[in-house]
């Protein structure tokens, strides 16, 4: 008998995370260019359930050619649907792909849900900051808190008319242990950021997701606020340009093979063109998809997800943008 017959929980539906179809069964316009989407299994059955802050990986275009990742606003527990919201940018990529052709009933592929920007269990409270749509993975948080007890303070910051999901965030404010602090100007979300990264309590751990100005605001306060970096925690959209970099050689331990990487030219690039599969979504540093363990060498970091002691380990590398010095990788 194998173990799958013995013990099959794994093989339930609400484990999967794997490319599968869900369809669509609502649709909801939150302002002129945010729709909130939500999507079931095919068969309705319960899905995966997600730590607050994951995203699902949503297959867009006509020839299903390109992939983009979604925050989850829900809190992730039991989960019967899954639901996003998607700001229209107007680059015909796949948030514009998502806002014209979607209706109620279509079936789309979606991958995950995969967690890059989940609470850490042993905080005591909570500082959620959003600027914009960067709202979804703090909504996400800020229901788990809700669910289970918490407490937190929410700094949202909007433009006037643009705000998705802010009565949802008021209403939670109104009888929860959440606090919430709205800002419609720069000046005004620099103001409350500073106020309220001075006045938490001991225990607390700060999340940011949004722009890349709010984003850069937000760590430059906390570090002037005494903050020690593990405790503040950010989800950016995209990152800023990179300068092209040093030519380098990277070598493959399972093969011996040497991969010749110009400045320029990514090193998951050159994997893939050299048929070494390396998974990725990005392609800028700031997703984790294209993670790999590295046996040897010097690293250059690049990338704006790991962590100080995951760098200083120098075992692992996202190749979409880091490079380094005769560097061996464990593929």
């Amino acid at each position: 008998m194998t173990t799958a017959e013995v013990s099959p929980g794994h093989l339930h539906p609400g484990y999967a995370t794997g490319a599968r179809e869900m369809r669509v069964i609502e649709i909801t316009e939150l302002t002129d260019s945010i729709k909130h989407f939500r999507f079931e299994a095919l068969d309705g059955s319960v899905l995966t359930p997600f730590a607050p802050g994951s995203h699902i990986i949503i297959t867009t275009g006509e020839d299903g050619g390109h992939r983009n990742a979604y925050s989850l606003v829900d809190d992730g527990m039991y989960p019967t649907s899954y639901a996003i919201s998607v700001l229209r940018r107007g680059e015909g990529g796949g948030s514009d792909w998502l806002h014209d052709h979607l209706v109620p009933g279509i079936i789309v592929e979606i991958e995950g849900p995969r967690s890059m920007f989940a609470p850490i269990g042993d905080q005591r409270h909570a500082l959620l900051v959003a600027g914009g749509i960067g709202v979804t993975p703090v909504l996400s948080h800020a229901k788990a808190l809700v669910r289970d007890g918490g407490t937190a303070e929410i700094v949202y910051s909007y433009r006037p008319g643009h705000a998705a999901h802010l009565d949802e965030l008021r209403a939670m404010a109104a009888g929860s242990g959440i606090a919430l602090f709205e800002a419609q100007s720069v000046e005004d979300t620099v103001a409350v950021l500073r106020e309220r990264l001075a006045q938490q309590r001991f225990g607390t751990h700060a999340y940011a997701c949004g722009p890349g100005p709010l984003l850069q605001a937000y760590t430059e306060l906390a570090a002037q606020a005494g903050w020690p970096s593990a405790r503040v925690h950010l989800e950016r959209f995209t990152a800023p340009e990179q300068d092209a970099g040093e030519p380098f050689t990277a070598r493959l331990a399972s093969t011996g093979a040497e991969i010749q990487v110009p400045a320029g030219v990514s090193l998951l690039q050159r994997l893939l063109e050299s048929g070494v599969p390396v998974a990725n979504l990005c392609r800028q540093g700031v997703c984790g998809e294209c993670r790999i363990p590295v046996r040897s060498g010097e690293i250059t970091h690049r990338d704006l997800v790991l962590s100080d002691d995951e760098r200083a380990a120098g075992d692992i590398m996202l190749c979409c943008v880091s490079r380094g010095t005769d560097i061996e990788v464990d593929l």
